[in-house]
């Protein structure tokens, strides 16, 4: 059975990327997941704020947190900033890539053209196979339209792309008004993947306190909709390697993003409920089930069930929209 993918130019033994998250912040859950099979590591991320060494004025109500995710349980934006972090990210891939034979992707969160992108080339330095880009920006002036905020996301990646030669993803958002537009954007630039989506942490409101929150959730397969959506438009129409993200638990997830279009998945989530040794069962149920339906390799059922045979994916969208409103019944 091949399970064999590639993903920005890299060699992969199977689909499986364990996402920037607490697991893969510390080297013995990575060296744990490794053994358990999967095929390549995106560290936990290193912050604009931990290499600028300097706090931001966030505002209070939507962006505080906002640089956050699903990955920064127990990151907390108030907390004092030093210079040792961004020093001892740098000695953390250092001292992994002496250890581990699968390749490790460093994660750079940011939002402005600051200095933490020169970050991106010592980042190549300690011995980064590829670069995960994720540029979470919530716009709370209500004066910047969309082409700005475009703008800036085009205009960091391009700054990142002269400081490194090593493969550089971006971590996408769902909520640009044109996502196919910005996914072909981000890869004419350059970009070498594209991980479908991101997952901000959430706002709330306590009414004890009253005041607002930032909840962080683990993601559910309910999530995957999104994901698969997009892999399968982009499939064959953008050069970049496509990864789907947010809702990836089972070998199923893993099958539906695939013959979706995705070439990977990054699995945090269900790591996180059930441990690294859980890599291992999934590979093993999706084995068993492609062995059962008589499929090879995961090329043979890559983007089986894209739009790539269609010719307006718009049209096949909207049949299937009203198809489902049409027929829904209580």
């Amino acid at each position: 059975m091949k399970l064999e993918t590639t993903y920005m130019g890299l060699t992969l033994k199977n689909p499986i990327i364990a996402g920037a998250s607490p697991l893969t912040a510390s080297s013995d859950s990575i060296k744990r997941l490794e053994d358990a099979g999967v095929a390549a590591i995106v560290l936990h991320s290193i912050f604009e704020e931990q290499i600028n060494h300097e706090s931001h004025e966030i505002d209070h109500f939507l962006f505080k947190g906002g640089e956050s995710y699903a990955e920064a349980v127990g990151y907390f934006p108030d907390m004092e900033l030093s210079n040792l972090e961004s020093e001892h990210y740098l000695e953390e891939i250092n001292t992994l890539k002496s250890s581990l034979s699968i390749p490790l992707i460093a994660s750079l969160n940011g939002v402005s053209r600051g200095g933490w992108i020169e970050y991106a080339g010592k980042l190549q330095e300690a011995g980064a196979d590829g670069l995960e880009l994720n540029i979470t920006y919530i716009p709370t002036d209500i004066e910047v339209d969309g082409s700005m905020v475009e703008k800036l996301y085009l205009e960091a990646l391009e700054a990142v792309l002269e400081t490194v030669s090593i493969p550089v993803s971006i971590k996408m958002n769902a909520v640009f008004s044109s996502p196919a537009n910005m996914a072909k954007q981000f890869s004419d630039k350059g970009a070498k993947g594209l991980v479908l989506f991101d997952r901000p942490v959430q706002v709330d409101v306590d009414l004890e306190a009253l005041t607002a929150v930032q909840t962080i959730r683990p993601s559910s397969a309910a999530e995957l909709s999104e994901s698969l959506r997009w892999s399968a438009i982009l499939y064959k129409k953008v050069a970049a390697s496509l990864c789907a993200s947010t809702g990836v638990h089972t070998h199923e997830d893993i099958l539906k993003a695939i013959m979706s279009g995705a070439d990977t998945v990054q699995m945090v989530s269900a790591l996180m409920k059930y441990g690294e040794s859980y890599v291992d069962r999934v590979l093993n149920d999706l084995s068993t089930w492609m062995e059962e339906k008589e499929y090879d390799s995961i090329a043979q059922m890559k983007g089986s069930i894209s739009l790539h045979h269609t010719a307006n994916p718009a049209a096949y969208e909207r049949a299937n929209y009203m198809r489902i409103l049409t027929e829904y019944r209580y």
